[in-house]
């Protein structure tokens, strides 16, 4: 007895589980309670309607077929058209209004979903894959349009007509209806079952599609390496056999439906005809009327069929809730850069001073490896500091801290001695403008991309940054000027223009603080030296961080960091660290003396 009553927790555990992914998107239906209010009363509406049929059925055959009762019959056949209208009509707004709920659901999800995972920090985006989270994001959110959508209309109107049909099957034939009810359990049981195999196997086939989309995302984002490396056939194979994994477990999955399908529709059908055939004994006994018979035999067939849309219902619920796990796992993960819940404002934000007081820093997947160790620096208001350093010193890790994509494991970053998690991080980034040395170009027109960082920017704005930025006249070049398109990340610029936009970009931002990371690595010498003046304008009056590797850029900064293994090991004037033996004269040397032709394109 102990033991029935533990299956029984934990099969209503089960349950609860299987149930719960859905249910996390539940609260989208409350949005728009006046069109799910509708869809019930058009369900239901139509619903009745179905169960009239049968009644009426029996009124024309056991009266209708008496004698000459012609005009009686012609009555019922008009009234039986009247309900058939009126269940069509309702049929039809329960259709437009169940479907508009799924997408419109869909769409709230969607963009719940991409708001959401543009809050998560980088931190996030150094484990996980875009092309997997873009799988999230497209495949599974179409996975549950139809749970909301047609398997939710077709769950709650079967759900509807099975109930209305068994009560009006005990008034029928109270007798006849234990044949057909002792059917269900044996239908039911199984039903639970094998949904839980096809949401696990769902599961499996959404993650291997995801994992093969993430590859694709990958390859066709990088087509010129894969071509250049003649890598074409290689990556069409892994693609094919992840799309082919993906296949093999949705097959499985479908197994299992046709399977469950299978089984509730020949138990089904064999207590339906168990009916008829005791049914029509009882007729030819005259314990029963021919109007009686039609009429339970109609009401047992409506309610097989809507447990036979049940278990058909039950499969693709299995597969929506294998989708919507997905998307809820995503949802849960909360950001590990959050807004305080109350943000200190920035005190002077026009000039800003910036202290790095004894910082460290060590990514996850390294954390006994700390990339900045130990890091003091304070930076002036209006002050121009560069950093430079041999590969993996720690130097773009300072921007990334500074930016707030990541928290100090110890230490802290302040600006005009307020710690920055303190603030809030949009607030924060707000006073900054970047030009990264690998520039973000989108799949947008030049003036949108120039805009990026200031949405609302006139035309005459825009303009006037890009002339600053020497690129007013390779755009105007350009076949639509600042209206053409310039293709994914850019890939119809040189990588001269795609700098050019990125330091457009930062100018219109106009933001206290400038960061600069190789801003003028990509360009030829007569556009680096038209961008350097414009930069050399624009960080008058400014807190500046340049980081560079060509010493021949940082000259007249007002004071060169020299970062080596994470620490920094030297600060000082290009000429104080020339002086010295350290590392800096050692890069000079490098990079000064290697012939008047080098120096030159220096």
């Amino acid at each position: 007895m102990a033991g029935t009553e533990q299956a029984k927790r934990d099969d209503t555990n089960e349950r609860r589980k299987f149930l719960r992914p859905l249910a996390r998107l539940l609260p989208y239906l409350g949005r728009y309670k006046s069109m799910v209010a509708g869809a019930l009363v058009a369900l239901i509406s139509a619903a009745v309607f179905t169960l009239v049929l049968p009644t009426a059925v029996r009124q024309m055959i056991d009266r209708g077929f008496g004698g000459d009762n012609s005009d009686l019959i012609n009555n019922y056949f008009g009234l039986l058209l009247a309900v058939v209208a009126a269940l069509a009509l309702a049929s039809a707004i329960r259709y437009y209004l169940v479907m508009w709920i799924g997408e419109r659901v869909v769409a709230d999800v969607r963009s719940d979903v991409f708001a959401h995972m543009t809050e998560l920090s980088p931190a996030f985006y150094d484990r996980s894959k875009s092309g997997e989270i873009l799988s999230r994001l497209t495949a599974d959110t179409t996975q549950i349009k139809s749970a909301f959508g047609a398997s939710a209309s077709l769950a709650m109107r079967n759900f509807v007509l099975f109930i209305g049909a068994v009560i009006m099957m005990l008034v029928t034939s109270p007798g006849l209806s234990i044949i057909v009810l002792a059917a269900i359990p044996i239908i039911l049981l199984p039903l639970i079952g094998f949904g839980r195999k096809v949401r696990k196997r769902s599961r499996f086939a959404q993650d291997t599609l995801a994992d093969a989309a993430a590859y694709a995302s990958e390859m066709l984002g990088n087509i010129r390496t894969l071509q250049a490396f003649t890598h074409e056939m290689q990556s069409a194979k892994r693609f094919s056999d992840a799309a082919e994994g993906a296949f093999h477990a949705a097959r499985k999955a479908t197994r299992e439906r046709a399977i469950l399908t299978f089984f509730a529709m020949f138990i089904i059908g064999a207590s339906v005809v168990a009916v008829l055939w005791i049914g029509a004994n009882n007729v030819l006994t005259g314990t029963m009327s021919g109007g009686e018979l039609g009429q339970f035999l109609l009401y047992s067939i409506l309610a097989a069929s809507s447990l036979a849309g049940l278990s058909e219902v039950w499969g693709e619920l299995s597969l929506a809730a294998g989708a919507a796990e997905r998307l809820s796992e995503l949802l849960e993960i909360e950001p590990r850069i959050a807004p305080p819940a109350n943000p200190k404002t920035l005190p002077s934000p026009e000039k800003i001073s910036i202290d790095f007081d004894h910082t460290s820093f060590a990514y996850e997947a390294a954390e006994n490896t700390p990339v900045v160790h130990d890091v003091s620096l304070k930076v002036e208001p209006g002050e121009t500091v560069a950093v430079v350093g041999p590969s993996g010193a720690g130097k773009s890790t300072l921007f990334h801290l500074l930016m707030r994509f990541y928290d100090p494991v110890s230490g802290q970053v302040t600006l005009n001695g307020v710690d920055l998690r303190q603030l809030d991080p949009k607030g924060l980034r707000s006073h900054m403008a970047l030009v990264p040395q690998d520039a973000a170009i989108f799949a947008a027109s030049i003036a949108e991309n120039i805009a990026y960082g200031k949405p609302d920017a006139r035309r005459q704005d825009i303009e006037a940054a890009a002339r600053a930025a020497s690129a007013h006249d390779f755009i105007s070049a350009t076949s639509d000027g600042y209206s053409t398109m310039v293709g994914e990340r850019g890939m119809t610029l040189s990588g001269g223009q795609r700098q050019r936009i990125a330091i457009a970009r930062a100018i219109l931002k106009d933001a206290p603080i400038l960061l600069l990371d190789e801003a003028t690595s990509a360009l030829d010498a007569e556009s680096e030296q038209l961008v350097q003046q414009a930069l050399d304008r624009l960080m008058e009056g400014r807190t500046t961080l340049v980081i560079a590797h060509r010493l021949a850029t940082v000259l007249k900064a007002d004071r060169i960091v020299v970062m080596d293994a994470g620490r920094i090991v030297e600060i000082g004037t290009h000429a104080e660290l020339t002086a010295r033996a350290g590392l800096y004269a050692k890069l000079a040397r490098l990079q000064f003396d290697a012939g008047a032709s080098k120096a030159s394109q220096i």
